[in-house]
């Protein structure tokens, strides 16, 4: 399986449906979340938005906008994502706190994919605190 760590692919176009499913385009979803990182702003404003946007990152292979969402106490040195693995559905399954006005939140999703060996899916439990007004994803727990 081959694997990227320069940089993501190219990003959905501004009036395509947004990777996280939302049901709204990119230009009013993740997208803007994605570049304001490297412009400093603006930030997801729940621990959910911020699970989306890092799904969309996944789904486009944006491994700098992953990393720099992953709070520094558990962010590895570094991220290979699979090219091999195409992100299709994401499902919200339930969230816990994580709204603007909290520190801290657990998100539940359901990511389906493919890849060379067919379908999956990652069944995640992932807590979220909101540092400096910022959210990070802390870790997360898979479910069977």
């Amino acid at each position: 399986m081959a694997a990227r760590e320069n940089g993501p692919m190219p990003r959905p176009a501004d009036d395509a449906r947004c990777p996280c499913l939302s049901g709204l385009v990119h230009a009013d979803c993740c997208g803007p979340l994605h570049a304001g990182i490297a412009a400093g702003g603006p930030y997801a404003p729940t621990a959910e938005a911020l699970m989306r946007s890092r799904y969309s990152a996944f789904a486009v292979g944006d491994a700098p906008y992953l990393l720099a969402t992953w709070h520094p106490s558990t962010r590895p040195d570094h991220l290979k994502l699979d090219d091999d693995v195409e992100w299709r559905r994401l499902d919200v399954v339930r969230t816990s706190a994580g709204g603007p006005f909290d520190d801290a939140g657990v998100v539940e999703f359901v990511a389906h994919h493919r890849g060379t060996d067919g379908r999956g899916r990652l069944h995640e439990v992932s807590r979220f605190v909101r540092e400096g007004g910022r959210w990070f994803y802390v870790a997360g727990d898979r479910v069977s």
